[in-house]
Formats: C-alpha cells, sequence, structure tokens
C-alpha cells in the first residue's frame, strides 16, 4: 500500500477557537480538514508545516508542539499525519487551496464533516481548549 506523510496545523486563537478548512478538490472534496500538506525530502514536520501554511493560507504560524501522530487506512494509501498545536503569528489566513473556512469553539468541533484521519483527533483537542 502507498505510503503518504503530512503534517497538519491545529491553528487556535486567544478565543480557544480552532481553525478549520474545507476541501475544495480530489476524492475527498467537501470535507473538512486542518490545513497542512505533505513533508519534502530533508524536511522537519515543523519546517514543512510553517512551508504548507504560507503556500496555503499566506500566513507564518508558530509551531508550538505536536499533539499527537495519527495512522490511518484509506483505501488507497497509509497515511501518517502529525499533527501539531499552532498559533498565528502574521497574516490573515487567506484561502488559496480550500473551498471554505471556520473558526470553531469546542462545542462546535463536531458541526462541520472531518475528513477520517483528521477526525480521530478531535477528543484530543476538545481536552486542551
Amino acid at each position: 500500500m502507498k505510503k503518504i506523510e503530512v503534517v497538519a496545523a491545529i491553528i487556535h486563537d486567544a478565543d480557544g477557537r480552532i481553525f478549520a478548512t474545507q476541501r475544495g478538490y480530489g476524492d475527498f472534496k467537501d470535507l473538512w480538514e486542518f490545513p497542512g500538506g505533505k513533508m519534502e525530502p530533508g524536511e522537519s514536520p515543523e519546517q514543512a508545516l510553517v512551508r504548507e501554511i504560507w503556500e496555503e493560507l499566506e500566513t507564518r504560524i508558530v509551531v508550538e508542539r505536536l499533539v499527537r501522530t495519527i495512522e490511518w487506512d484509506y483505501p488507497q494509501f497509509h497515511l501518517t499525519m502529525h499533527c501539531f498545536w499552532c498559533h498565528v503569528e502574521s497574516g490573515q489566513l487567506t484561502l488559496k487551496e480550500h473551498e471554505a473556512a471556520r473558526w470553531l469553539s469546542a462545542q462546535l468541533l463536531d458541526s462541520v464533516e472531518w475528513l477520517p484521519a483528521d477526525l480521530q483527533i478531535i477528543d484530543d483537542i476538545r481536552r486542551q481548549l
């Protein structure tokens, strides 16, 4: 089975909300996820996350700490997703690849349809908010 390693930003704000994005393309179009993407050769997960968020959202983030690494089998591939707690350093979270975005409080985390792998970390996030 093909293996893909990615990083995901759990971006939080001062009000305790989490930034979620809706995919605008591909097999999982319209489902919600934490922004991020594939690591490039030679990059640390933190470096990849800073680059990916800049490319996708034109925003500089501070990567605070690893929350959890998710291992998930999709039908076509196995996903390893390193999920990091982050906050915005500068920028406006401009959507360049996503269809929509929302800031979600702990009570609203279940109000969107998450990708299966992303759904695995929702309880961890809720406990930390």
